[in-house]
């Protein structure tokens, strides 16, 4: 049995672009289709009640193109409104990226000591330390907000000089405490793993939540007979507002790899040349 339907991902701008890409290496044959609400972010800023309500608008988008699962590559909505998005989805799956990194850094760490690095948004919701101790009480959350790290990504500062300087100023609070896990809290860090692995160093394991949630969305896709046999469309990107920028970091957050963008306004008519 096979479902061909696309997999529907959403973020508030581009950094759910990492789960993307951990998707179409782990499920290369599964077509997505990908909301980014450039138009409106950073959501960090935002109230809760807000960020509910794009929440459900951005979930019912994607439904309407036949999604059969949803998955919220946002760490401010994951945090602040996935039983919205739960709610709105009905009966189709769906994945927050919080809830992964925590039962692996549980899973991961001997010491008891886990670090969560995050924007400030993330950090102050505290939803990682909420979901770890949920798991296991015993537990310390060390938690820092890591302000600089998603502009020196959206910069091209990648695997440099720069970023490991700034790195190992944060990390070094954390790594005084003892940590043995470090969960990258925001979806734009994967691209950073190569330094954080570097300034972390080699007694510390370092949580990589976007190829966590793809783990996590093909065992779902399997468990419900959910999963395609062939691939039958290309992945499509929605925008709310393309602009250059937007261009230039799908092209480095997806390494290259062309992907056809469309531009919508959520409201208005949805183009659908390139839907099946």
């Amino acid at each position: 049995m096979s479902d061909c339907r696309p997999i529907g991902v959403f973020d508030s701008g581009v950094g759910g672009l990492t789960v993307l890409s951990e998707l179409s290496k782990i499920l290369p044959d599964e077509q997505i289709i990908y909301l980014g609400d450039t138009l409106r972010c950073p959501y960090g800023d935002r109230s809760v009640e807000t960020i509910r309500k794009f929440s459900v608008e951005l979930t019912k988008f994607l439904l309407t193109h036949n999604v059969k699962m949803v998955i919220a590559a946002c760490n401010t909505v994951s945090a602040a409104a996935l039983d919205c998005v739960k709610e709105s989805a009905g009966e189709i799956p769906v994945i927050g990226v919080v809830e992964p990194g925590c039962r692996a850094a549980v899973q991961n760490s001997t010491s008891k000591k886990i670090g969560v690095i995050g924007t400030r948004a993330t950090i102050s919701a505290g939803a990682y330390g909420k979901g770890i101790r949920k798991i296991n009480q015993e537990i310390i959350v060390y938690e820092k907000a890591c302000p600089l790290l998603v502009h020196l990504v959206e910069e091209g500062e990648i695997d440099s000089r720069i970023t490991d300087e700034v790195l190992k100023k944060y990390l070094s609070e954390l790594l005084d405490l003892g940590i043995d896990s470090l969960v990258l809290g925001c979806t734009h860090y994967p691209l950073l793993y190569n330094s954080v692995v570097r300034c972390a160093g080699k007694n510390v394991s370092v949580i990589n939540g976007a190829k966590l949630v793809a783990e996590e969305a093909k065992k779902i896709l399997e468990k419900n007979n959910l999963l395609s046999a062939k691939r039958i469309g290309e992945d499509i990107l929605f925008a709310t507002d393309i602009t250059p920028q937007f261009e230039r970091l799908t092209a480095a957050f997806l390494m290259g790899a062309k992907k056809n963008i469309c531009e919508t306004s959520l409201l208005g008519n949805l183009p659908n040349k390139y839907l099946n």
